[in-house]
C-alpha cells in the first residue's frame, strides 16, 4: 500500500529523520537510537521492511549499492511528508495543552 499522506508510523518518522543524512542500514539503526534518545531501538527486520515500503512509496531512494551495503537518502517527497508529519505532531501537542491546564488546577 502506497503512503497516502496520513499519519506515519513511528518507525517511518524516525527513518526519515535519520535519512536527513544518507545512511546505510547499520548506521540507520544507530542514528534512530541516537535521535530518539535511546527510546527506540529498531531491529534489522523492522528497518528493512520499512525501507522497502518507503522506497516503493518514493519517500526514500537508493543512493549507492556497493554490493555489500546499500546507502539510502530521503527524496523531496520524503522531506515534504516528514515536514507534514512534524506539523501534525506539533498540532497534537498543542491540542493536548488542556492536560497541562488540568494539572495546574490540582
Amino acid at each position: 500500500m502506497a503512503y497516502n499522506g496520513g499519519p506515519m508510523t513511528e518507525a517511518m518518522y524516525y527513518v526519515l529523520l535519520a535519512l536527513m543524512q544518507p545512511n546505510h542500514g547499520y548506521q540507520l539503526m544507530q542514528a534512530i537510537t541516537e535521535v530518539s534518545n535511546g527510546r527506540l531501538k529498531m531491529g534489522p527486520g523492522t528497518l528493512y521492511g520499512v525501507l522497502s515500503r518507503m522506497q516503493k512509496d518514493g519517500l526514500i531512494s537508493l543512493a549507492e549499492n556497493d554490493g555489500r551495503r546499500k546507502t539510502y537518502l530521503i527524496t523531496p517527497d520524503g522531506e515534504q511528508a516528514l515536514h507534514l508529519e512534524y506539523l501534525r505532531l506539533k498540532a497534537l501537542i498543542r491540542d493536548s495543552s488542556i492536560l497541562e491546564e488540568g494539572d495546574q488546577n490540582e
